[in-house]
């Protein structure tokens, strides 16, 4: 709990608190500040401003949680259609070197339908014990059921940390099991390490529009909950020795319910591969100008067998669908080869493809930032370069 106060005494009218409160939250009557509290989130920024001591925040701590009954690294691994997503192996990766290092055991939650043939495929990545729920209710993810039977499971084992990806599906449910166990939670990290002193997860994420990377800690709440981007990681060694606990949960019928019904799954249709997954993605931005000028760009990825990736300007303007959008908001990529097509280069963009292996930009404006990172630029016209990238494929590679 915390409140703000403005001491009127020491008020001057000053109005040097006014600017710098981000949210609009401060103005001025009589010659004294003002705060509506309907817009004030207790950011601290007015206080720092304030010469004259007259703001201040008090914080009330609440009941120290007690922490010492908290242990285990777990990893929600997704599945779909009863396939463990490679999300979830990464995540297997990393949490391996986090449990090493903790002294705990590393372990997989999967939820689902018919899977318990998984656990072996787990085990074998890594997990040291394997949480399972096998329910009808479970076969496709739906938010309710999915976050009333992790928050049962995390409440009955108490883990140390829980990973999860930070796809649709792990942003959707590990926000919600956060609020329901009272811990603390960081969206898209890059990094994780650990603090052996004490014992905390250290989550590393963009900040500020990606201009700075934050370490953020969660030392009075467990579990530390975290979602990680995709393909910023590797993905745990295979190991067909390697066996694991296995545990089996079931319970009563009532904590699968869900006030939604799921009708249908309709799959988008594309004539390339998932861009996730995709070692080759081609990408377009505002420089192509319009739909017409996107399906250049889906010629080219069809020519060398790859993916289509798009900015978000391109998605925002209704020229592709969101499921390609590469980016601080869209998907976290690390192809081979990575082909950027009309896109300037904005930070947000950046940070979600600048880890591939080579990366080539073509765009009109020498001075573009993508040509700061880009492994091979071209300075020119798209519209005349891209089709004729496409048909030299097509003529070497026989397509």
């Amino acid at each position: 709990m915390a409140s703000i106060t403005i001491s009127l005494d020491k008020c001057t009218g000053c109005t040097l608190c006014v600017k710098p409160c981000p949210f609009g939250a401060i103005h001025m009557a009589n010659k004294k500040a003002v705060i509506d509290m309907a817009k004030c989130t207790l950011c601290g920024a007015c206080v720092e401003a304030c010469r004259f001591a007259a703001i201040e925040i008090k914080k009330q701590a609440g009941p120290k949680k007690d922490l010492s009954g908290y242990k285990d690294v777990w990893v929600f691994c997704e599945q779909k259609k009863g396939v463990i997503q490679s999300i979830s192996f990464e995540l297997l990766g990393e949490g391996r070197k986090l449990a090493d290092k903790l002294g705990v055991k590393l372990c997989a939650v999967i939820l689902g339908s018919g899977i318990e043939a998984r656990a072996e495929e787990l085990a074998e990545r890594g997990a040291d014990k394997i949480y399972m729920v096998d329910h009808p209710a479970l076969k496709s993810f739906q938010d309710e059921p999915y976050t009333e039977v992790l928050v049962k499971l995390a409440e009955e084992y108490k883990p140390e940390a829980i990973l999860c990806g930070a796809t649709t599906i792990g942003r959707s449910l590990v926000s919600r099991v956060a609020i329901k166990i009272d811990a603390g939670l960081t969206a898209d990290c890059t990094e994780l390490d650990i603090d052996l002193k004490e014992r905390l997860l250290l989550q590393t994420r963009p900040a500020f529009g990606g201009n700075i990377m934050a370490t953020i800690i969660t030392p009075n709440h467990r579990p530390q909950m975290a979602t990680v981007r995709h393909k910023v990681m590797k993905e745990a060694a295979i190991d067909k020795t390697r066996k694991a606990e296995l545990i089996i949960k079931s319970y009563p019928e009532a904590v699968f319910s869900s006030r939604t019904r799921l009708l249908d799954i309709v799959e988008e249709i594309g004539e390339t591969v998932n861009l996730s997954e995709a070692d080759i993605i081609v990408s377009g931005g505002r420089g192509m100008g319009g739909k017409e000028g996107l399906a250049l760009v889906g010629e080219l990825a069809k020519a060398l067998g790859g993916a289509v990736g798009a900015s978000r300007s391109a998605v925002d303007a209704d020229w592709i669908p969101y499921s390609h959008q590469v980016g601080q908001t869209g998907k976290t990529v690390c192809p081979k080869l990575y082909i950027a097509c009309g896109i300037s280069g904005q930070i947000q963009h950046l940070i979600g493809m600048q880890s591939s292996k080579v990366i080539v930009a073509i765009n009109k404006d020498p001075d573009a930032p993508i040509f700061k990172i880009a492994t091979y630029g071209i300075v020119g016209d798209v519209f005349e370069i891209v089709p004729a990238l496409t048909k030299e494929f097509r003529h070497a590679l026989k397509k």
